[in-house]
C-alpha cells in the first residue's frame, strides 16, 4: 500500500477548465456591460423625460403669465372705457365755467375775479367765494383725482392738435378750410382728447381736421 499518493489534474483537463473560466469570465462581461447599458438608457429617458418637463412647465409658467397679464389689462380697458364719459363730461364742465380742467384755476383768457385771487393764493375757498365757483373748484378736484388714478392703471392721455391726422389714434368730426401756413390733413383742433392703456388706443381722439 501507497502512503504517500499524489493526485495530479491531467494537462488536459487543466486547459478546459481554464478556457471555461475565461468563458465564463467573459460571459459576466458581457451580462456587465449589458446590464451598464440598460442603465445608461433609461438614465437618458428618465433626463430626457425631465427635461421635457421642465420645458413644459416653463411654458405653461409662461404662458399663465401671458394670460393674466393680458386678463389684468383687459379689465383695466373695461373700467377705463366705462370711466371716460364721466371724465368728459366733467372737462366740459370745467371749461362751461371757465376753469382750465389740468389746474382748476381760470382758463387762458378768462380773468379771475377777486375772490377767486384771494382763495387761489391759499387754494382754499374763502368765505366770499361762491357755492357756484365751490363747487366748480370741487369738479375740478373730481377731475385730477381721476385723472391719476387713471394714470396709475397705466391710462394716459394725448391731444393730437397739430399733428398730422393719424386715422388709428383720431376720429376726424369734421373738417375746417386751413389757414395760414397750416398744411391739408393736419389736426387743428381736439374737441375731445384720445385715451392709450400700454400703447394701445382705448378711445380715439375726437378732432377737426384742416382741408
Amino acid at each position: 500500500m501507497d502512503a504517500d499518493r499524489t493526485t495530479d489534474t491531467p494537462p488536459e483537463q487543466a486547459e478546459a477548465d481554464e478556457a471555461e473560466a475565461e468563458g465564463n469570465a467573459v460571459e459576466v462581461e458581457h451580462d456587465l456591460d449589458a446590464l451598464l447599458a440598460d442603465v445608461k438608457r433609461e438614465r437618458d429617458e428618465y433626463l430626457e423625460l425631465a427635461q421635457r418637463a421642465r420645458a413644459d412647465f416653463e411654458n405653461y409658467r409662461k404662458r399663465a403669465s401671458r394670460e393674466a397679464q393680458e386678463a389684468e389689462r383687459r379689465g383695466k380697458a373695461s373700467v377705463a372705457r366705462e370711466l371716460l364719459p364721466a371724465l368728459d363730461n366733467l372737462e366740459r364742465a370745467l371749461r362751461s365755467a371757465g376753469l382750465d380742467p389740468e389746474t382748476g384755476r381760470p382758463a387762458s383768457g378768462s380773468e379771475p375775479t377777486p375772490d377767486q385771487e384771494d382763495a387761489e393764493a391759499f387754494d382754499v375757498p374763502s368765505e366770499e367765494v361762491s357755492a357756484q365757483e365751490a363747487l366748480a373748484r370741487g369738479v375740478a378736484l373730481v377731475y385730477r383725482e381721476l385723472r391719476a388714478a387713471l394714470e396709475r392703471a397705466g391710462v394716459e392721455t394725448y391731444d393730437p392738435t397739430g399733428e398730422a391726422f393719424d386715422p388709428v389714434t383720431s376720429e376726424a368730426l369734421a373738417t375746417r378750410p386751413a389757414e395760414d401756413g397750416v398744411q391739408s390733413g393736419v389736426v387743428i383742433e381736439t374737441l375731445e382728447r384720445g385715451y392709450r392703456l400700454d400703447g394701445q388706443v382705448l378711445r380715439a381722439a375726437r378732432v377737426v381736421v384742416s382741408e
